[in-house]
């Protein structure tokens, strides 16, 4: 799917049908997602640009991720796809020629979604491909700094468990698991893109009245990268909690099973003697011989639990 974006006036039009691509005025943006190889080679053509290959796209390396070549600044960079059924990160490939945006995709995604709406909102703004393309990236900030808002409450809620819960339980910990995981891939694709934006900043081909407008960007991603430590912290914070309770419940059911063998050290042995299988045993015979015994043992029992109550250790 291809959808082509294109000022007329103060409006901001798109056309879905690739074959008016190469006779729209006034090109802004050309949002290839999930294209065909027909498709591709379309736009390649008429625009005299070239793609890379989605191989080259999930490269990490500073060459793959960001340069320049015949006045045209190409950039690659992870965004991160929160759903219900879980998270994962894609690439999104971004080409800027002559004041177009280009960009490349697998799959829908819907800081696309709002960027398109938000372009509904104030088209005013939009006067190329470059505005385009701060205006993408700040929507993606924002689902970021979103994303970690929610992340932030989630945190709060757990640690609110934790103080009236009286017994841990397992989906706690895999709950902070979770946490730590999607912290950790929100500040990877964060680093991602500053070192993307930090590139862009220095090139030579992006507009200077624009850079301020990237720097503020910059400064935003800094954010979020700060709010990602301190949310690895609180992470960290309750995960260690949760550890602490999970030994003070081992400790009180280990300490329950030592006080339960030591009551019963005494009668054991009382029982042990008076079992022995010797004639000459005082009380051997008599008939209140058993229950001398038997009294021997409870008294042994209450004497050690009273003594171990008195030490407060139980």
């Amino acid at each position: 799917m291809v959808r082509i974006f294109y000022k007329e006036g103060k409006v901001i039009k798109r056309e879905n049908d690739i074959r008016e691509l190469g006779k729209v005025q006034n090109l802004v943006w050309v949002d290839l997602q999930s294209p065909s190889a027909e498709e591709e080679e379309w736009v390649e053509n008429k625009c005299n640009i070239s793609f890379q290959t989605p191989q080259e796209i999930v490269e990490i390396e500073s060459s793959s991720r960001f340069f320049e070549q015949n006045e045209t600044i190409n950039a690659n960079s992870n965004f991160l796809k929160i759903e219900r059924e879980g998270y994962e990160t894609y690439p999104v490939s971004f080409i800027l020629h002559q004041n177009v945006l280009f960009t490349y995709r697998r799959g829908d995604s819907k800081t696309f979604a709002d960027t398109v709406k938000k372009m509904k909102v104030s088209p005013d703004g939009i006067q190329g491909g470059v505005d385009f393309m701060l205006l993408l990236l700040e929507t993606r900030i924002e689902a970021d700094a979103d994303a970690l808002e929610g992340i932030s409450k989630d945190i709060s809620a757990i640690s609110k468990d934790l103080t009236h819960e009286q017994k841990t339980r397992q989906e706690t910990l895999i709950r902070i698991s979770g946490l730590q995981e999607i912290t950790m891939m929100l500040r990877e694709t964060s680093i991602d893109k500053q070192r993307v934006l930090s590139g862009i900043l220095r090139s030579q081909y992006f507009p200077e009245d624009r850079k301020e407008h990237l720097r503020i960007i910059l400064k935003d991603i800094n954010s979020l990268l700060e709010y990602t430590t301190f949310n690895f912290e609180r992470l960290e914070y309750l995960q260690n909690t949760f550890m602490g309770l999970i030994n003070l419940e081992q400790s009180q059911v280990i300490k329950i099973f030592t006080v339960v063998t030591i009551i019963f050290m005494p009668p054991t042995l009382i029982a042990g003697i008076f079992g022995m299988n010797y004639q000459h045993i005082p009380t051997t015979g008599e008939p209140w011989g058993f229950w001398l015994s038997l009294f021997l043992m409870v008294f042994s029992s209450l004497v050690v639990l009273w003594f171990f109550r008195r030490k407060k250790w139980i």
